[in-house]
């Protein structure tokens, strides 16, 4: 790997990392490719080409995962969560939910508490692999 593709991908990593670390802010394209220090364009299309899916489906899978550990953690609303993991919407974090898990947040919530487990573990454990996969495409 040559010098400037190994630059190209820690850029795309630093841009992941935020997503990662503030996925409950309002996080936008223009916003990652600063961070990245590229152009929109470029920066949706090397980041789908690196990672496999596009910022804005890492960003809203990010944020399922973690309404997913919440969802079965805590007592909090499901509109709470929603709005505490970066969705403004309950109707579009419930599709994209429903996109990612499988089955609506309330529904995923009567599995019942998390086994106990380091939550790393557990994390990983629930996390899933990406889109369309729980939804048989």
């Amino acid at each position: 790997m040559g010098r400037a593709s190994e630059e190209s991908n820690r850029r795309l990593l630093r841009a992941r990392d935020a997503m990662d670390r503030r996925y409950a802010e309002p996080l936008d394209v223009p916003t990652l490719a600063r961070i990245a220090y590229v152009s929109e364009a470029h920066f949706i299309r090397t980041f789908r080409a690196t990672f496999g899916e596009t910022p804005n489906r890492y960003l809203q899978r990010r944020r399922v995962e973690r309404a997913m550990f919440l969802l079965r953690s805590t007592e909090r609303t499901v509109t709470d969560i929603c709005m505490s993991v970066g969705f403004s919407s309950l109707g579009t974090f419930s599709r994209v939910f429903r996109d990612v898990v499988g089955e609506s947040p309330s529904v995923y919530r009567r599995r019942g508490p998390l086994p106990p487990a380091p939550s790393c573990f557990a994390m990983a454990w629930l996390r899933p692999s990406s889109f369309g996969e729980a939804a048989g495409e």
